[in-house]
């Protein structure tokens, strides 16, 4: 069962995890990051497609393997799974027990809510300005 989500405190975690100030990235209704390599055109679109393509899990496939990420600058963890730039992050007081096992199914959950919602709460744009020549 998911918890409410708190969008300003998740929002607020991402912008410490990803403090470089070259990562555009964005931000989906229960956790779910998508950062953007190669940032172009409408952010939330084409973290959209990418979610889409790697936030619903599979049963038996590469979809539903992850990984979970002790946090260093935040409580709790980040969930990964089959694409590096899709990121899940999992609050302490989420899962019900704090095992690797049980925050990783939790995480993996989360993005596939967000992957099949695909609810676009927040977007960091983080692109240098154009010259206006």
């Amino acid at each position: 069962m998911m918890t409410a989500v708190n969008t300003d405190a998740l929002i607020a975690v991402w912008q410490r995890l990803l403090a470089d100030p070259r990562k555009s990235w964005v931000l989906f209704e229960h956790g779910t990051c998508v950062v953007l390599t190669a940032p172009a055109g409408e952010l939330a679109v084409q973290a959209g497609e990418i979610l889409a393509e790697f936030g619903p899990v599979s049963a038996g496939s590469p979809a539903g393997d992850f990984s979970v990420i002790d946090l260093k600058g935040a409580e709790g963890w980040v969930v990964t799974g089959h694409h590096n730039d899709v990121l899940t992050y999992v609050a302490p007081d989420e899962p019900h027990e704090q095992s690797h096992i049980a925050v990783g199914l939790f995480g993996r959950s989360k993005r596939h809510q967000d992957g099949t919602e695909l609810r676009v709460v927040h977007v960091e744009d983080k692109r240098p300005l154009a010259d206006p020549a």
